[in-house]
C-alpha cells in the first residue's frame, strides 16, 4: 500500500467515524420523544438533517451504525410486558404565523438548527433570525445536540431585546425546541410561542434560507480542520452577514441597519 492510500483510506476511516457521530446524536435526540421507534421510521425521519449536513447513509448502514453502538430497540420480554412509559410527552404548538402579517423588527423570530462539519466532529449551530429585519438576534454554536445550544441562543437574543418588546417565536417540532426548558424560558420572557405543524420547510422557510445562505455564500458548508476554526468562521460569518449583506427585500440595506429601526 503506498503512503498516498494510507492517508487517503484513514481520512475515509474518520468521515465515516464523524458521519456515525452525528447519527447517534440525531437518533438520541429523536428517541428523547419516540424512546422505541423503528429503525426504518428514524432513517426517514433523519433524512432531512443528515443531507443538510453532507452526510450520504442508506438504512442499511445506519443499521449497522445502531447495532455497533448498540443502540437498536431491544424486544420486550414476554413476562414483563409494558403498557407505558414512564417519560412525559414534550409540548407543541399550532402554527401562529400562517397569516401574520409581519410589519417590524422584533415582532417575529424564527428558530432552526443547522450542522457545521469539522475533521474533529460535528458542530450544531443553533440561530433565532428576526422575520423582518432578517438580522440574526441570536445564535450558538456547540458540541452536542442537547438544550443547551437553542438556550444560549435564545439568551443572546433576549439580551438584545428591548424592554416590553415581546417577538412571536417560530420553529420546527425539534425536541430542543419543544422540551420543557425551553418552553419554561420563552414563558418566562412574554414570548408567543408558534410551530411548525406539518414538519414541511414552506413552514419555516426563513429559518430553512439563512442556513443555506451561511453554508453557501460564507463558506459554512466547508469542512473545518478543528472545531476552534469553525466557531471562528461562524463568528465571522454572523457578523458580515449582519452588518455587510444587503438584501433585496430590506431595498438593500444590511439587517443591522433595519434592526435598529425598532422602536
Amino acid at each position: 500500500m503506498t503512503r498516498q492510500n494510507f492517508y487517503e483510506r484513514r481520512r475515509v476511516r474518520q468521515r465515516q467515524q464523524i458521519d456515525a457521530d452525528l447519527v447517534e446524536e440525531l437518533v438520541v435526540a429523536e428517541r428523547q420523544q419516540q424512546p422505541r421507534i423503528g429503525t426504518r421510521k428514524l432513517h426517514h425521519l433523519i433524512k432531512k438533517p443528515l443531507a443538510q449536513a453532507g452526510v450520504k447513509m442508506g438504512r442499511d448502514r445506519m443499521f449497522a451504525v445502531l447495532r455497533q453502538r448498540e443502540l437498536l430497540v431491544r424486544p420486550r420480554g414476554a413476562e414483563f410486558p409494558r403498557t407505558t412509559h414512564s417519560a412525559h410527552s414534550l409540548p407543541v404548538f399550532r402554527n401562529g404565523i400562517k397569516d401574520l402579517e409581519v410589519t417590524k423588527p422584533n415582532q417575529l423570530w424564527v428558530g432552526d438548527l443547522t450542522y457545521i462539519r469539522t475533521e474533529e466532529g460535528f458542530l450544531y449551530l443553533a440561530l433565532l433570525t428576526d422575520k423582518a429585519s432578517r438580522k440574526i438576534v441570536g445564535y450558538h454554536c456547540g458540541d452536542t445536540l442537547e438544550v443547551e445550544g437553542t438556550l444560549a441562543a435564545l439568551e443572546r437574543a433576549l439580551r438584545e431585546l428591548p424592554a416590553g418588546v415581546r417577538p412571536l417565536h417560530h420553529s420546527d417540532r425539534g425536541s430542543q425546541y419543544c422540551c420543557h426548558a425551553y418552553v419554561d424560558r420563552l414563558r418566562e420572557s412574554g414570548l408567543g410561542i408558534s410551530m411548525t405543524e406539518q414538519d414541511h420547510c414552506a413552514e419555516n422557510a426563513l429559518a430553512e434560507r439563512m442556513n443555506g445562505i451561511l453554508k453557501s455564500e460564507y463558506g459554512l458548508g466547508s469542512r473545518f480542520k478543528s472545531k476552534a476554526a469553525a466557531r471562528l468562521a461562524v463568528d465571522q460569518a454572523v457578523h458580515l452577514y449582519n452588518t455587510r449583506r444587503p438584501h433585496t427585500a430590506l431595498q438593500l440595506r444590511v439587517p443591522a441597519e433595519v434592526h435598529s429601526l425598532a422602536v
